[in-house]
């Protein structure tokens, strides 16, 4: 049952107390109040019913997010589970996408029911070193992300212009399109989530495109969705893909992207209105994500699995491989596949700047200008990229090692989203009547120590043939142990605060008379 009216209000009032920054103005968000005779007043409980013209104007936030599973890392990752282990993979691909749907609904639900975003939350809710250190590994995870996004821009500039433009330029030319992206916000949200649109378009033609023209095999391809099958031989690509799919930046920027919609937090109705209109938008956007990333892994299963180049294929020489295979055409599937990479990489590193603005935003409550936020959050990225870019643009060995690395990082910084978002959302104190119940948070744990070991088995793995050593064995150990010290905690103070901030409160509202 709903809590009474008096009590929602009296959250709604605590939170308002504590509320410094937020992720939009008020100016900016997109109105929906009043759409197809919706009024002002009504019942605040009651849920308005659905409307075709509501879920248009919710549609934007989702398919921003979907944005990660499709940078560069995630199709590298796509082309090397295709043609390493075939179509073998594709049930792992599907069900990693529904595991990551089920975060990112989380996650909205966390934005749109507290009108905060998770880095804000994080803020409040830890001791200062614990918040800090967050947002260090958030802010890790981010660089990571980014170095993988901007590179893989540069690698399409660079094909596109027949290798007329070194790596190295591609990098410089895609760090302008922060410039681009607050050229468009300042047109509005919509214009913004347009540009994605066409972006998200253009990779799907053109991996579709690719699709059509290698022809896979359909019942193979069916097969490899319905029926799982795994083997010492594919464990690491499998890890791999169901790594590249939660994104830890993405987990911030979803509870930041959802509030860009005008919801009257006031009125439960409205608020569950919200969440059902995201989570359409959602699995919608992850569908076509799925397809996206289904049309490179089958492609590369048909073109290279079984081959002696399985093994060697990347994103930097992944287009010379299927020009040699499939030859030309009408238009060259050289270029075709440069295209998607591009509209990738380009989408990811906006999407990367904005995440990296809530992120620093929220965790150390920056009052600056978003242009500001923005040129600060995109220096991160990009002057560890053009170091990379310099240092490695002749020497393709070197950036799949570096791909590597960059995954590894990725990996590692996992826990520190998943674990606070959990947490979260299982409050009450923080949530209200929206906070997850029983059954919904035991699957979310769940999905959540799934993750975090098949990506605990890649740092193993990693690591155990990188290692070499007393001395860097000792920091790795070192390190170890301080990350699972933190995971503990982290895990500990949720389950604290779960079973006595209730009593304490309660114990505080009788003694004040409340």
């Amino acid at each position: 049952m709903p809590p009474p009216r008096e009590e929602h209000q009296q959250l709604l009032l605590d939170r308002d107390e504590v509320q410094e920054e937020t992720a939009y103005e008020s100016t900016e968000k997109v109105h929906i109040i009043g759409v197809d005779g919706d009024e002002e007043g009504g019942d605040w409980a009651k849920t308005p019913p659905f409307s075709w013209k509501k879920l248009w104007l919710f549609t934007g936030p989702g398919f921003l997010m979907s944005i990660a599973f499709l940078d560069p890392g995630n199709l590298e990752g796509d082309l090397q589970a295709g043609a390493i282990a075939g179509y073998s993979l594709l049930w792992l691909l599907l069900w990693a996408t529904a595991m990551g749907l089920l975060v990112q609904l989380l996650s909205a639900r966390l934005g749109v029911a507290t009108g905060r975003h998770l880095a804000e939350l994080c803020r409040e809710e830890y001791p200062k070193w614990a918040g800090l250190l967050l947002w260090a590994m958030a802010e890790l995870a981010l660089i990571g992300a980014d170095i993988q996004e901007v590179i893989g821009s540069a690698i399409a500039i660079k094909i596109l212009s027949n290798g007329f433009v070194p790596l190295w330029a591609g990098v410089v030319i895609t760090a302008c399109d922060c410039f681009i992206f607050l050229f468009l916000e300042n047109y509005g949200v919509r214009k913004l989530e347009a540009v994605f649109a066409v972006l998200i378009a253009t990779m799907a033609v053109s991996f579709a495109w690719m699709f059509g023209e290698t022809k896979p095999n359909g019942v193979e391809l069916l097969l490899g969705i319905l029926i799982p099958k795994l083997n010492s031989k594919t464990i690491q690509q499998a890890v791999g893909v169901v790594g590249c799919i939660i994104m830890p930046h993405n987990v911030f920027l979803h509870s930041a992207l959802v509030q860009s919609r005008e919801v009257d937090q006031r009125k439960i109705g409205r608020v569950r209105e919200a969440l059902n209109y995201y989570s359409i938008e959602s699995t919608i956007a992850l569908a076509i994500s799925f397809m996206i990333n289904l049309f490179v892994t089958t492609v590369f299963a048909k073109a290279f699995y079984g081959t002696d180049i399985a093994n060697s294929i990347g994103l930097v020489n992944a287009g010379q491989y299927l020009e040699e295979k499939f030859g030309g055409g009408l238009v060259p599937i050289l270029y075709i596949w440069a295209i998607g990479l591009l509209a990738a990489g380009q989408s990811s590193t906006i999407t990367g700047t904005y995440a990296g603005q809530f992120i620093m935003g929220g965790f150390l409550n920056l009052r600056l200008k978003k242009w500001l936020r923005a040129l600060i959050t995109r220096s991160c990225a990009i002057v560890p990229t053009m170091i990379v870019a310099l240092a490695f643009d002749t020497n393709e060995d070197t950036l799949d090692v570096l791909n590597e690395w960059l995954n590894v990082l990725q990996s590692v910084q996992i826990p520190f989203a998943l674990i606070p978002l959990l947490c979260l959302v299982s409050k009450e104190e923080v949530m209200g009547v929206f906070k997850i119940g029983p059954v919904l948070k035991m699957v979310s744990w769940l999905v959540a120590a799934l993750v975090i070991v098949i990506n605990g088995y890649l740092l193993l793995d990693f690591f155990s043939s990188e290692v070499q050593g007393w001395l860097f064995g000792s920091l790795v150990s070192g390190f170890t142990a301080a990350y699972v010290a933190f995971i503990i905690y982290l895990i500990s103070r949720g389950i604290t605060f779960w079973n006595w901030f209730g009593f304490l409160q309660t114990k505080k509202f009788t003694n004040t008379g409340n």
